[in-house]
């Protein structure tokens, strides 16, 4: 096999300097879709590139599940392949397959444990939890059932509330309900679910929490129209957060670094601007994830293509 298979492997480490230029330069609502977007591209990308390892690199294995016209010497001609790397795609393959199974399966398990957690209480988008026995403040964004479109509600306990001002605690529900309103537990999914999937696409799952965050601090600066405000309620809850209650759900103090959402915060809002210049460093970096992204999905394009072709010309009518 050439070098070129693995590509899609690899190509992710070039959406690297993304997930941190565009956190730092793009609005957080178009870097949030823009570094989902990629991450989901190039996961998608290196898992079937690992399938296709799989199975071309084993094709000529004894006990292999492939139609025996695979074994024909004019296919083995035909095909390139290489027994080892074939071999090892495949606990590669599982693993990721049970990573990101876990993943989901987790993800769900949190929602249900939290939705059952609330289920009892009165209202309809806001539950206020009762002091719990370690005097925990928190607050966040539960989305309706899986599965179903639901308003979602937001989750507070009574020691947060306590703890803000009435401007603070406008600001908090603002940002728990931008969370709900742009569904950003999917973006974090996704994010997450890449990761898994290659590990070289963590620092955009990382960057993707953050930018999820600073969407949600910035519609509730829109809502509240004191930008101050929400840097207070967002220091003060996480001075007084512990761990988090529903990991992997979006929450005022959830993701950091929170010294950098009070930064953003107290600096005059950004632009919503979409479209980065090319002769920027945010421009420059997202062309070259933007090319490694289409390279990476045109080989796996190409070698699934190849795949089938032989396959259909080995196998007898």
């Amino acid at each position: 096999m050439g070098l070129f298979v693995y590509l899609p492997l690899v190509l992710p480490l070039t959406a690297w300097p993304v997930a941190r230029l565009a956190a730092q330069h793009l609005h957080p609502r178009t870097a949030t879709r823009l570094l989902a977007s990629l991450a989901a591209v190039m996961a998608l990308c290196s898992t079937l590139c690992l399938a296709l390892l799989m199975v071309v690199g084993t094709a000529q294995l004894p006990g292999n599940p492939l139609p025996d016209a695979w074994s024909d010497p004019e296919v083995r001609a035909a095909l390139p392949y290489d027994e080892v790397a074939g071999a090892a795609a495949i606990p590669a393959l599982l693993a990721v397959c049970a990573a990101v199974g876990r993943t989901v399966w987790r993800h769900l398990a949190v929602r249900r444990r939290a939705a059952r957690a609330v289920a009892g209480l009165k209202g309809t988008s806001v539950a206020v939890l009762g002091d719990a026995a370690d005097g925990a403040a928190y607050a966040y964004a539960l989305p309706g059932p899986p599965g179903r479109s639901g308003p979602g509600r937001v989750v507070v306990t009574r020691a947060l509330l306590d703890r803000l001002g009435p401007a603070e605690r406008r600001a908090l529900f603002a940002h728990e309900r931008a969370h709900l309103a742009a569904r950003h537990h999917r973006f974090l999914l996704v994010t997450q679910l890449a990761a898994r999937a290659n590990p070289f696409l963590v620092p955009l799952r990382t960057a993707t929490a953050y930018t999820v965050e600073r969407w949600a601090d910035e519609d509730a600066a829109r809502v509240v129209r004191d930008r101050r405000v929400v840097a207070r309620a967002i220091g003060k809850a996480a001075l007084l957060a512990g761990r988090a209650p529903a990991p992997g759900l979006a929450g005022l103090a959830a993701a950091g670094p929170v010294p950098r959402r009070v930064a953003a915060l107290l600096a005059p809002a950004p632009a919503a601007r979409t479209r980065p210049s090319l002769f920027t460093g945010v421009g420059l970096a997202l062309w070259c994830a933007a090319g490694g992204t289409a390279v990476s999905a045109m080989s796996s394009a190409n070698a699934a293509v190849t795949m089938v072709l032989v396959l259909r010309a080995a196998t007898p009518l």
